[in-house]
């Protein structure tokens, strides 16, 4: 049995996040491989390490003096060690970095310097080895990951250390130079050292206890999901619930390897366990997410359904300005193209002109869209979950202006006003959920 751990930046805040940190991880001894992110924040008015580099890469790159950026970073790091007493020279490797310090410096390597340094301290507070990311998850040219050769390096590294401390949020290039993640990729490195190493349970510890049913910023004390699919968790982190970063399932789902998620703060609770399947039936509704800022493109035209390839013509149209469909509501004579009103806010208007143009139909545009996701594994083959929906959204007169389902039943998409957005998020919650 083997556990990879990661902890993300607000459990690595400060030196009393790393003795909570340590009690967790030695508290089980097949908690053998810990990555970690950077120093997080350690109050609402502080600054993350990994933002403190870009400003320092951004300094740096434009000849702005940069000396109080630094001395801000450098402190942080040397608190943490004097506070805790650790043994491990990190002032040598702030100098050498320090003396690397130019307006050519790599973004990504200076970056990933703020991982490289928390994981540095890491491993020798918990006793652990410290294994570079560089030096074991590779990446091509085109920015995939080789992933014969990671899991070569990763079960070589393991097979001889044992314990391992590894920073997250990048790897490196067949030259070695450091490749750099998207914002939140600690996840994904945890994910694919999982995957690698066959392990049992891959968990990833922040400051929440699991996955909320609903927003909190919006919902009073949401419910805490027990048990829920990869595929809920998609539809619900596409739809604006940001839990992980949405690359960190695909490593460990193929080998059906169980994410928890749960709170450094309150290690006890048992969190969100996420996997492919759930026999939990408790709940008809697993949770609710939405984004706000959509444009409905609504294109109408006489006798358009006996026009073949009408729709595929509409589309192409899009594709040609490179954006993304969301939803196509259709009747007999018009339908609905639903994007994201930032991935058009360039091109909107050259968009209606050439879809009047190539299809000669009637263009109108509706930029006042918000759309709302109820997801659930267990309203497959169930009656009456579109009529409760509709029922409480009527008792609060919030107007359904767009209704989309999936094959698989697994989410039902509510298109509202932007303004009755928030009001639809508690309804629902309060209709389906509480």
């Amino acid at each position: 049995m083997l556990v990879v751990t990661k902890f993300g930046g607000s459990s690595l805040s400060c030196a009393t996040q790393f003795e909570k940190v340590k009690n967790i991880v030695l508290s089980d001894p097949k908690r053998k491989i810990v990555v970690v992110s950077a120093l997080g924040k350690r109050n609402s008015s502080d600054t993350k390490i990994t933002d403190l580099l870009y400003i320092l890469h951004a300094h740096l790159k434009y000849s702005v003096p940069y000396q109080d950026i630094w001395e801000m970073i450098e402190s942080r790091f040397l608190g943490v060690r004097d506070e805790l007493g650790i043994d491990y020279p990190i002032d040598e490797d702030l100098n050498k970095l320090h003396n690397e310090l130019n307006k050519n410096i790599s973004q990504d390597y200076l970056v990933s310097r703020g991982e490289y340094l928390t994981a540095k301290l890491m491993s020798n507070y918990l006793g652990y080895s410290f294994c570079d990311a560089k030096d074991l998850l590779k990446y091509n040219y085109d920015g995939l990951l080789d992933e014969d050769e990671t899991e070569k390096n990763v079960k070589y590294a393991f097979s001889l250390h044992g314990s391992i401390v590894v920073p997250g949020f990048y790897g490196s290039y067949p030259n070695g130079s450091v490749r750099l993640l998207s914002r939140g990729g600690s996840d994904v490195t945890g994910s694919i050292l999982a995957k690698c190493l066959n392990a049992s349970l891959y968990e990833n510890w922040t400051d929440v206890s699991g996955i909320l049913a609903a927003d909190p910023r919006i919902v009073e004390n949401p419910k805490a999901i027990k048990e829920i699919t990869y595929a809920e968790l998609r539809e619900l982190s596409y739809m604006g619930a940001s839990v992980l970063h949405e690359e960190t399932v695909f490593p460990v789902q193929s080998l059906n390897i169980p994410i928890n998620l749960k709170n450094t703060n309150d290690p006890l609770n048992p969190g969100t366990i996420i996997k492919n399947e759930s026999n939990d039936t408790s709940d008809l509704i697993t949770g609710i997410a939405g984004r706000k800022d959509f444009v409905s493109f609504d294109i109408s035209k006489d006798h358009m359904s006996g026009e073949v390839g009408f729709l595929r013509k509409a589309l192409s149209i899009f594709e040609k300005y490179n954006v993304s469909i969301e939803h196509v509501p259709s009747g007999i004579d018009s339908f609905s193209v639903v994007v994201p009103l930032d991935s058009v806010e360039k091109c909107q208007y050259e968009l209606v002109t050439e879809l009047k143009r190539e299809l000669g139909a009637d263009v109108t545009m509706d930029t006042n869209i918000a759309l709302v996701a109820v997801v659930g594994r267990n309203m497959a083959k169930r009656s009456g979950v579109c009529g409760t929906i509709f029922q409480n959204l009527g008792k609060e007169n919030i107007n359904v202006r767009l209704l989309a389902q999936g094959p698989s039943e697994l989410n039902i998409i509510i298109g509202v006003a932007r303004e009755d957005y928030e009001k639809t998020i508690k309804t629902l919650y309060k209709g389906l959920i509480a």
